[in-house]
């Protein structure tokens, strides 16, 4: 399937020919003009209609699951990086050398030695007094959230809400799939923990992203969020 009806083929190009005429705009001088001749659009002599009130302008991440082409892009171009990949099998590995790629890039590219504060990495977590508490929580709405997006193929998950027998006890979904380490259903003591783990694989980073979702219920969530808040 095409997003936007955009071949996968051209859509890394085109999202650094995008990008890079965005930001020369971003960063053009009052006066200066901005011309970019592409395959599927033209500027002449541009310039922004309105300039920025954030200064210089608001930030800019590119984003990354495994592959190297968010971090590479983030380099290249001087942006930040938003790492989604940790929420998913396998994608703590994808932390090692995202930013040693930034670096990188960012050199080869003459800009300033990139700062990790610019680097955000997104997990996902549900927490309560207690981890049997925080699964029970989860059985709310994470297997349905699987099954979703294991069966659009959105994002790469192990598991599925439905068994051989098209039934699968919730708690027992919960548990296996909190086990496998890609989220934290669990304590403040577990988000400590999980959260150290990012930060050791990475090398470290400026920003923790939560996933809003929907896997407990609204009570239950906002004191997931009190938790966090309070003892994290």
């Amino acid at each position: 399937a095409y997003m936007m009806g955009i071949d996968p083929v051209d859509q890394r190009r085109m999202q650094e020919e995008s990008l890079e005429a965005i930001l020369a705009l971003l960063r053009a001088a009052p006066q200066e003009r901005i011309s970019r001749e592409t395959s599927w659009f033209t500027l002449r002599e541009a310039q922004l209609q309105l300039r920025p009130y954030t200064h210089p302008y608001p930030e800019i991440l590119t984003a990354a699951m495994f592959s190297p082409s968010g971090p590479r892009l983030a380099g290249q171009l001087g942006a930040g990086l938003l790492s989604l990949s940790a929420s998913i099998p396998g994608g703590f590995a994808a932390l090692e050398n995202a930013w040693e790629v930034v670096r990188e890039q960012a050199e080869i590219h003459g800009h300033p030695e990139p700062n990790r504060s610019s680097w955000r990495v997104l997990g996902i977590v549900h927490l309560a007094e207690t981890r049997d508490q925080a699964i029970a929580d989860c059985t709310y709405g994470l297997p349905n959230y699987a099954h979703y997006f294991g069966a659009v193929g959105v994002l790469p998950l192990a598991n599925s809400a439905d068994g051989a027998d098209g039934a699968v006890d919730p708690r027992e979904f919960v548990k296996a799939y909190a086990d496998e380490g890609n989220c934290c259903i669990g304590t403040p003591e577990d988000a400590i923990e999980y959260i150290q783990g990012l930060l050791d694989t990475s090398g470290g980073f400026g920003t923790f992203l939560m996933l809003g979702h929907d896997w407990a219920s609204p009570e239950a969530t906002f004191k997931s969020y009190e938790l966090l808040a309070r003892k994290v």
